[in-house]
């Protein structure tokens, strides 16, 4: 039997600065979480405004298996709390906080979950966070290799809880996982770092900051430590803050090109690590200004950076992009927990970048790019939508890539071949 055609998308190059307003969707992390706590919370939510994509939609799915009635609207969804009193299959796909989020509120069920995924799910990593349940009185059936997906989360209706310390260094939504259900639990839960440093912090920020604002008292006062009471989860209605993650590309244009691209409604105060991007553009060659939305103006010319991209390692595929393009060598360093995301993230862009002609060499933590002179030719996504914007990001400055895939921006942002096309036509982007 054959393979299928190859899927390529043409990504158009820039012929003059970009000038464009692109109004972002939700954010994925807000998103989830909100419907994790809402599921969870004792009392019906409103989320507004929320991300529509493939990850949320997967999360979506999984909590109604789970006994949550989620009504969709046009632009707000209501969530009535999860009956949790039944058994069910929840697919995961590619989405790293279905996978790790929902095993924890499946432990609270009366029920068998059983959890699978897409291929490459399989090999991502699961075991601290299921050890970690298995410590806190959880029976979980192991249906293929210990640690991966897929697996059987038997569920009794309740969950003892209590203290359990694990290995988070591989992500940081096993500790956020754990603290989104953890009030739940009898004995609430006390989640103990004992590894390396771990990846993006402000994801567990995130979590923290959320769960206080539904009446959960979390301590985290203590280092690698984080307490949550038992207690009930109260249901709130949320406005879900713009994904400053998928404003990288578009920001990324505006350098680039000489341009200037405003993202309206970007947050004073964030626990989103996407923030970032403003200290990161302005020492790649961008000015910045947060005034009633975010402004990024550039002037064609973009500098290498050496930065340490521990805590925003999904920024790493579009800056690896403009390292490429820079006027000097980037570093880009504490990122060696992207090898086990949606794919090895390092070695795709070292291969991916050096087909086009460049220069990049992977260390232990990170990646080492020397720009050089690029061509046209094919830019595989494999199936990550990191990957798929950075290819976009080349295209921009280089006629003939065709960037394999671009479908698999729907995991965050379905409408990104549109709104890219957009951009470049001048037109307003939403």
């Amino acid at each position: 039997m054959s393979e299928p055609p190859m899927s390529l998308w043409p990504a158009p190059t820039a012929s003059k600065p970009v000038e464009a307003d692109v109004t972002l969707p939700g954010s994925k992390s807000v998103t989830n979480r909100a419907l994790v706590l809402a599921a969870l919370a004792t009392t019906p939510s409103v989320l507004r405004r929320p991300l529509m994509a493939r990850d949320t939609q997967l999360m979506v799915a999984a909590l109604r298996a789970l006994g949550a009635d989620i009504s969709e609207h046009t632009d707000s969804w209501k969530v009535t709390p999860a009956t949790l009193d039944t058994s069910a299959d929840v697919h995961c796909g590619l989405a790293g906080t279905v996978m790790r989020f929902v095993p924890p509120v499946a432990a609270l069920s009366s029920g068998q979950v059983r959890f699978d995924g897409d291929p490459h799910a399989r090999v991502r990593p699961m075991e601290a966070m299921l050890d970690a349940l298995r410590v806190l009185g959880v029976r979980i059936e192991a249906t293929g290799q210990r640690g991966r997906l897929p697996f059987t989360v038997h569920g009794t209706g309740r969950v003892p809880g209590g203290p359990v310390s694990l290995d988070a260094s591989a992500s940081s939504q096993f500790v956020s996982g754990l603290l989104l259900a953890g009030a739940r639990y009898e004995q609430g839960i006390e989640v103990r770092h004992t590894g390396k440093p771990i990846p993006s912090m402000p994801h567990i920020d995130m979590t923290v900051a959320m769960l206080r604002e539904r009446g959960v008292r979390v301590d985290a006062t203590e280092r690698r430590t984080w307490r949550v009471r038992a207690s009930a989860i109260r249901g709130m209605n949320t406005t879900i803050e713009p994904d400053l993650s998928n404003a990288a590309p578009f920001l990324a244009a505006a350098l680039l090109t000489g341009g200037s691209v405003r993202v309206p409604d970007w947050p004073e105060t964030t626990t989103q690590p996407g923030d970032t991007l403003r200290d990161l553009l302005t020492r790649m060659g961008a000015t910045c200004v947060l005034d009633d939305g975010l402004t990024v103006t550039g002037t064609g010319t973009v500098h290498g950076i050496d930065a340490n991209l521990h805590d925003v390692g999904e920024l790493t595929p579009v800056l690896a992009a403009l390292s490429a393009l820079a006027d000097r060598p980037s570093r880009l360093r504490g990122i060696g927990h992207l090898r086990g995301h949606e794919t090895d993230r390092l070695k795709a862009l070292a291969t991916e970048i050096n087909r086009l002609g460049g220069d990049v060499v992977e260390t232990s933590d990170g990646l080492t790019i020397h720009p050089r002179p690029l061509h046209g030719g094919v830019f595989h996504s494999y199936d990550d939508h990191r990957m798929a914007q950075a290819g976009a990001v080349l295209g921009l400055a280089e006629p003939g890539i065709q960037v394999e895939n671009i479908g698999t921006t729907a995991k965050t942002l379905p409408e990104f071949p549109r709104m890219w096309t957009a951009m470049l036509e001048m037109e307003h982007v939403a």
